[in-house]
């Protein structure tokens, strides 16, 4: 007997043992995370990541044209991502939203077409925000529980995760069907024979019920198909406000008519109900925030999304990116973040926010810790890719943004945006290299790419709503390119064709240089206009600048003309050669995307010199020898 003791102790002190070694080894993952370096986002459109199906028709079913799971990311495929130079994964289209797709079987009651956009919906028109999309699920029963598998396997690979909230509108039919016990969904107690309460979760249209839009453009629901609930009629009386603001019980085709706009404590005059926050609140903290929320009236819309957000974290999740933020008060923000910094302080918070008037804003009283640098940053690059912008333009871009550029993230790509590859963009993926390096390494802020982007993917299917050159997010549809490096399932690539493996080597190399950059992290000095009026053969095709911290110095080169080749003496100026505590002499210098070009920088009268050619479409980053 006591040896029987004695063995099942063994076992159990062995068995917790083995636990304990696990969460050593995930805090330590999770720690090497929030090192001081660049960060590196993969937005991935969940749904559409691990789809191997090739037959992409035209508002096709699932059942016709497949779609991915939460199970496609293996831990093979987390271990690529990672291993591509990837920090944070964004699952794009994990809550609930509307759907075609019938799962009444499951309890999940069906979605009208007439106020669905595609077939498989859209991200952004939530219907239940305390549960997942139950496309995602191989046992749409579990759909919650494959996702926490998810979350843990993000983790387990070094991974961390964001995921959206989307705070302006919810699903025409917002059900809120596992809303928790003691919590209660939007709506649930609105008086609805009036427009507008504070406390009301929606603003109404009385006297009126909604009326579906009048379709253009020969547009149908399902494409015209027969469904016994695409009958041009909608049961909501009264109506409601539309997502994007429409006041009108029958919105327009081109309004955001499958949503809802939410209620937070706006007046319809677009006077506020709630108390504003001071403005020396923009250099307080998320603490001093908090505080200052803790005894004020809130609208019952703020604590809502509030209670939303901490459920998530709770489950893991460690940030989320904030669908068309703006829309929204600040001081909404100011409230929601700091419960969200409160609960957890590493929390990743990125805002869609596209009105530079409200950039900063949003950023010292709302609290964010990211916005998207697309009006003037990500504008001005896709004309330079384009053929007609001129590189000139970027330093002045990036002065303008000089006190928050740490909070500006970077990106080429994503769901909302043209394909690199496609017409209508640059019609080739190898435009985007140039651009990829100035967004990467041009300052301290995150960069984002969008899966495919590495492989050249150009968003050339139609699949039922919406038109080519962005890739879906309304139906289900296989995402060529990226299809090849799934290659079944294996997650190596080996389908992929010669061009396509090159140009996924150059965003790995970039990218996991940018993690490990210690001067992408420290200062940043323009060297381009002190260039254009110095430099013979250097033109507006071509952008240079410096980037250094105290142990590594870098600059940066990047030739936009997809035609010609430039052989130039580039120079650095005596302040930053004077930064740098460079003395007269030779330095070797190399670049360190690739490591074949190797050049020296000759130091005389103060200025740096060294003679580069650099060929169409090319980049280096070289990097001052030890």
């Amino acid at each position: 007997m006591q040896k029987i003791v004695l063995v099942v102790l063994s076992c159990f002190v062995f068995i917790l043992g083995c636990a304990e070694e696990k969460e050593r080894t995930n805090i330590k993952k999770m720690k090497s995370l929030n090192q001081s370096n660049k960060k590196v986002v993969y937005q991935v459109f969940t749904r559409l990541f691990g789809n191997t199906n090739t037959t992409n028709k035209p508002w096709g079913t699932i059942q016709e044209n497949g779609v991915g799971k939460f199970s496609d990311f293996t831990d093979k495929a987390l271990m690529e991502i990672k291993d591509l130079g990837i920090t944070h994964i964004w699952y794009t289209g994990v809550p609930h939203h509307a759907v075609v797709t019938d799962y009444t079987a499951y309890n999940i009651s069906n979605d009208d077409p007439d106020v669905v956009k595609g077939r498989a919906g859209s991200p952004y028109a939530v219907k239940d925000y305390y549960n997942v999309n139950p496309d995602l699920a191989d046992d749409p029963i579990n759909r919650l529980e494959e996702f926490k598998s998810l979350i843990e396997r993000t983790h387990d690979a070094g991974l961390k995760l964001l995921i959206d909230i989307v705070p302006n509108h919810v699903a025409r039919k917002y059900e809120g069907g596992t809303t928790p016990k003691g919590k209660e969904p939007f709506g649930a107690k609105d008086d609805t024979t009036i427009e507008y309460d504070k406390n009301n979760n929606y603003y109404y249209i009385t006297e009126e019920s909604f009326k579906v839009p009048v379709w253009q453009n020969g547009y149908l629901p399902l494409g015209g198909e027969k469904h016994p609930l695409a009958d041009g009629k909608f049961d909501e009386n009264p109506a409601k406000w539309t997502g994007n603001g429409s006041r009108l019980a029958q919105p327009d085709f081109n309004d955001w008519y499958e949503t809802v706009k939410i209620n937070y404590g706006v007046r319809p005059d677009g006077s506020y109900d709630f108390e504003t926050l001071p403005d020396e609140y923009a250099q307080k903290d998320y603490k001093a925030h908090y505080a200052f929320w803790s005894d004020k009236d809130i609208p019952d819309s703020w604590k809502k999304f509030k209670d939303i957000a901490l459920y998530w974290l709770e489950m893991g999740v460690d940030g989320f990116r904030f669908d068309m933020a703006e829309m929204v008060p600040v001081e909404f923000w100011s409230y929601m973040n700091s419960h969200i910094k409160m609960k957890n302080p590493d929390a990743f918070l990125l805002a869609e926010v596209y009105n530079p008037d409200l950039y900063r804003a949003f950023i010292h009283k709302g609290k964010m810790d990211y916005l998207y640098d697309k009006v003037e940053f990500y504008d001005s690059l896709k004309h330079i890719m384009q053929g007609h912008g001129w590189t000139d333009h970027i330093p002045i871009v990036q002065k303008g943004m000089q006190d928050i550029e740490h909070q500006m993230l970077h990106f080429l790509e994503n769901h909302d945006e043209q394909r690199i590859a496609s017409p209508d963009f640059a019609g080739s993926a190898v435009k985007g290299k140039p651009a990829m390096v100035v967004s990467a390494t041009i300052s301290t802020s995150p960069t984002m790419i969008y899966f495919g982007q590495e492989v050249g993917e150009p968003g050339k299917e139609y699949a039922g709503f919406g038109s080519p050159t962005r890739t879906s997010i309304f139906d289900y549809v296989g995402v060529p390119h990226h299809q090849r490096w799934v290659n079944n399932r294996k997650f190596d690539g080996g389908q992929l064709l010669p061009e396509e493996k090159e140009l996924r080597d150059f965003y790995k190399r970039l990218l996991n240089f940018t993690i490990g950059s210690e001067a992408l992290m420290g200062k940043y000095a323009d060297i381009h206009y002190y260039n254009r009026d110095n430099t013979e053969n250097y033109n507006y095709k071509v952008l240079s600048y410096a980037r250094w911290s105290q142990n590594e110095k870098l600059v940066v080169i990047a030739n936009f003309d997809a035609e010609e080749s430039y052989s130039f003496e580039l120079k650095i100026p005596a302040e930053i050669i004077k930064e740098w505590e460079l003395k007269e002499g030779s330095f070797n210098i190399s670049d360190v995307l690739y490591g074949k070009t190797k050049l020296v920088l000759k130091v005389s009268d103060g200025i740096g010199r060294f003679t580069v050619e650099i060929h169409p479409l090319e980049s280096f980053i070289f990097k001052l020898s030890d």
